[in-house]
Protein backbone atom coordinates (compact mmCIF):
# COMPACT_ATOMS: atom_id res chain seq x y z
CA UNK A 1 0.00 0.00 0.00
CA UNK A 2 1.51 3.49 -1.47
CA UNK A 3 1.38 5.88 1.76
CA UNK A 4 1.46 9.44 0.89
CA UNK A 5 2.83 11.77 3.14
CA UNK A 6 1.53 15.65 3.43
CA UNK A 7 2.14 18.48 5.45
CA UNK A 8 -0.21 20.95 6.66
CA UNK A 9 0.75 24.62 6.38
CA UNK A 10 -2.57 26.21 6.57
CA UNK A 11 -1.93 27.53 10.63
CA UNK A 12 1.86 29.35 9.05
CA UNK A 13 1.84 33.09 8.58
CA UNK A 14 1.05 34.15 5.06
CA UNK A 15 3.72 36.82 5.31
CA UNK A 16 7.20 36.51 7.35
CA UNK A 17 9.54 38.84 8.66
CA UNK A 18 13.60 38.75 8.34
CA UNK A 19 14.23 35.40 7.69
CA UNK A 20 11.04 34.18 7.71
CA UNK A 21 10.52 35.92 4.46
CA UNK A 22 11.87 34.77 1.00
CA UNK A 23 12.26 38.47 -0.14
CA UNK A 24 14.41 38.69 3.34
CA UNK A 25 16.72 36.50 1.07
CA UNK A 26 16.70 37.96 -1.93
CA UNK A 27 17.74 41.24 -0.40
CA UNK A 28 20.75 39.68 0.73
CA UNK A 29 21.81 38.21 -2.53
CA UNK A 30 21.46 41.01 -4.11
CA UNK A 31 23.33 42.88 -1.27
CA UNK A 32 26.18 40.06 -1.84
CA UNK A 33 26.23 40.96 -5.09
CA UNK A 34 26.67 44.41 -4.78
CA UNK A 35 29.30 44.36 -2.52
CA UNK A 36 31.22 42.49 -4.56
CA UNK A 37 30.95 45.20 -7.01
CA UNK A 38 31.91 47.50 -4.87
CA UNK A 39 35.20 45.64 -3.61
CA UNK A 40 35.98 45.01 -6.94
CA UNK A 41 36.04 48.92 -7.63
CA UNK A 42 38.34 49.37 -4.53
CA UNK A 43 40.55 46.34 -5.72
CA UNK A 44 40.82 48.53 -8.95
CA UNK A 45 41.34 51.78 -7.35
CA UNK A 46 44.49 50.40 -5.53
CA UNK A 47 45.74 48.39 -8.32
CA UNK A 48 46.01 52.01 -10.11
CA UNK A 49 47.32 53.51 -7.73
CA UNK A 50 50.14 50.70 -7.10
CA UNK A 51 51.10 51.13 -10.80
CA UNK A 52 51.64 55.26 -10.91
CA UNK A 53 54.55 56.87 -9.87
CA UNK A 54 52.45 59.20 -7.76
CA UNK A 55 48.81 59.58 -6.96
CA UNK A 56 46.25 60.73 -7.70
CA UNK A 57 47.40 61.92 -11.50
CA UNK A 58 47.45 64.95 -12.50
CA UNK A 59 45.35 66.48 -10.01
CA UNK A 60 45.33 67.64 -6.11
CA UNK A 61 43.55 65.42 -3.62
CA UNK A 62 40.19 66.00 -3.03
CA UNK A 63 38.60 68.94 -0.82
CA UNK A 64 37.64 66.82 2.17
CA UNK A 65 33.81 68.96 3.43
CA UNK A 66 31.90 67.40 0.92
CA UNK A 67 32.79 63.46 1.08
CA UNK A 68 32.90 64.05 5.14
CA UNK A 69 30.04 65.74 4.95
CA UNK A 70 28.31 63.49 3.20
CA UNK A 71 30.20 60.34 5.41
CA UNK A 72 28.72 62.52 8.78
CA UNK A 73 24.87 62.67 7.08
CA UNK A 74 24.66 58.99 5.90
CA UNK A 75 26.27 57.43 9.22
CA UNK A 76 23.56 59.88 11.20
CA UNK A 77 20.86 58.37 9.20
CA UNK A 78 21.71 54.73 10.73
CA UNK A 79 19.67 55.92 13.86
CA UNK A 80 16.20 56.67 12.41
CA UNK A 81 16.95 54.07 10.18
CA UNK A 82 17.25 51.56 13.16
CA UNK A 83 13.88 52.70 14.63
CA UNK A 84 12.03 52.05 10.98
CA UNK A 85 12.63 48.76 10.77
CA UNK A 86 11.73 48.25 14.56
CA UNK A 87 8.88 49.94 14.10
CA UNK A 88 8.24 48.01 10.48
CA UNK A 89 8.45 44.68 13.18
CA UNK A 90 6.04 45.81 15.85
CA UNK A 91 3.56 46.66 13.18
CA UNK A 92 3.33 50.49 14.14
CA UNK A 93 1.98 51.97 10.91
CA UNK A 94 1.88 55.53 12.28
CA UNK A 95 5.78 55.75 13.19
CA UNK A 96 6.50 53.89 10.49
CA UNK A 97 4.44 56.48 8.54
CA UNK A 98 6.58 59.24 10.43
CA UNK A 99 9.79 57.30 9.70
CA UNK A 100 10.15 56.38 6.34
CA UNK A 101 8.73 60.62 5.68
CA UNK A 102 12.01 61.08 7.86
CA UNK A 103 14.27 58.64 5.52
CA UNK A 104 13.26 59.68 2.18
CA UNK A 105 14.29 63.10 3.43
CA UNK A 106 17.55 61.38 4.34
CA UNK A 107 17.35 59.74 1.05
CA UNK A 108 17.74 62.86 -0.55
CA UNK A 109 20.24 64.77 1.39
CA UNK A 110 23.19 62.83 0.44
CA UNK A 111 21.71 63.54 -3.37
CA UNK A 112 22.57 66.89 -2.82
CA UNK A 113 25.91 66.45 -1.21
CA UNK A 114 27.08 64.39 -3.80
CA UNK A 115 26.25 67.18 -6.28
CA UNK A 116 29.19 68.80 -5.04
CA UNK A 117 31.54 66.01 -4.03
CA UNK A 118 32.19 65.63 -7.83
CA UNK A 119 33.53 68.56 -8.44
CA UNK A 120 35.34 68.63 -5.49
CA UNK A 121 37.80 65.78 -6.39
CA UNK A 122 39.59 68.13 -9.65
CA UNK A 123 38.94 65.90 -12.20
CA UNK A 124 37.06 64.80 -15.37
CA UNK A 125 35.79 61.27 -15.15
CA UNK A 126 37.62 61.38 -19.26
CA UNK A 127 41.63 62.90 -17.88
CA UNK A 128 42.80 59.61 -16.69
CA UNK A 129 42.77 56.32 -14.95
CA UNK A 130 42.26 58.33 -11.84
CA UNK A 131 39.44 60.45 -12.77
CA UNK A 132 37.77 57.19 -13.83
CA UNK A 133 37.83 55.36 -11.45
CA UNK A 134 37.46 58.30 -9.14
CA UNK A 135 33.82 59.12 -10.97
CA UNK A 136 32.77 54.84 -11.15
CA UNK A 137 33.12 54.94 -7.26
CA UNK A 138 30.69 57.85 -6.90
CA UNK A 139 29.05 56.91 -9.55
CA UNK A 140 28.10 53.51 -8.17
CA UNK A 141 27.16 54.58 -5.02
CA UNK A 142 25.26 57.60 -6.26
CA UNK A 143 23.03 54.77 -8.03
CA UNK A 144 22.63 52.73 -4.76
CA UNK A 145 21.34 55.76 -2.94
CA UNK A 146 18.79 56.54 -5.74
CA UNK A 147 17.87 53.14 -6.04
CA UNK A 148 16.96 52.87 -2.25
CA UNK A 149 15.18 56.48 -2.03
CA UNK A 150 13.08 55.52 -4.82
CA UNK A 151 12.16 52.19 -2.63
CA UNK A 152 11.47 54.22 0.22
CA UNK A 153 9.23 56.67 -1.45
CA UNK A 154 6.86 54.16 -3.35
CA UNK A 155 6.95 52.26 0.19
CA UNK A 156 5.86 55.62 2.24
CA UNK A 157 3.08 56.08 -0.49
CA UNK A 158 2.16 52.48 -0.03
CA UNK A 159 2.12 53.33 3.54
CA UNK A 160 -0.29 56.48 3.02
CA UNK A 161 -2.24 54.22 0.95
CA UNK A 162 -5.38 51.76 1.64
CA UNK A 163 -2.74 49.33 1.68
CA UNK A 164 -0.56 50.83 4.11
CA UNK A 165 -1.56 48.37 6.99
CA UNK A 166 -0.99 45.24 4.78
CA UNK A 167 1.41 42.94 7.31
CA UNK A 168 3.49 41.71 3.58
CA UNK A 169 4.42 45.54 3.34
CA UNK A 170 6.13 45.62 6.97
CA UNK A 171 8.56 42.90 5.80
CA UNK A 172 8.93 45.42 2.78
CA UNK A 173 10.41 47.86 4.92
CA UNK A 174 12.16 45.93 7.14
CA UNK A 175 14.23 45.01 3.86
CA UNK A 176 14.47 48.32 2.91
CA UNK A 177 15.92 49.24 5.93
CA UNK A 178 18.52 46.74 5.78
CA UNK A 179 19.04 48.02 2.33
CA UNK A 180 19.82 51.04 3.50
CA UNK A 181 22.29 50.09 5.90
CA UNK A 182 24.42 48.07 2.99
CA UNK A 183 24.27 51.17 1.70
CA UNK A 184 25.78 53.42 4.74
CA UNK A 185 28.16 50.38 5.16
CA UNK A 186 29.50 50.47 1.82
CA UNK A 187 30.37 53.78 1.49
CA UNK A 188 33.19 53.91 4.36
CA UNK A 189 35.74 52.15 2.92
CA UNK A 190 35.32 54.22 -0.62
CA UNK A 191 35.29 57.21 1.58
CA UNK A 192 38.68 56.25 3.23
CA UNK A 193 40.25 55.27 -0.57
CA UNK A 194 39.26 58.34 -1.75
CA UNK A 195 39.51 61.06 0.41
CA UNK A 196 42.36 59.75 2.84
CA UNK A 197 44.13 56.74 0.81
CA UNK A 198 45.16 59.76 -1.40
CA UNK A 199 46.92 61.71 1.24
CA UNK A 200 48.84 59.02 2.50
Amino acid sequence: MKQSVVLDLSKLPPHGLDTASLTWWGTLAFMLIEGTGFALSIVVYLYLMSLAPHWPLNAPPPDLLPGSALTVLLVASLFPNILVARWAKAQDLRKVRVGLIVMSLLGIAPLIVRVFEFPAMHINWDQNAYGSIVWVMLGLHTTHILTDLIDTLVLMALMFSRHGDNPRRYGDISDNAMYWNFVVATWLPMYICLYWVTRL
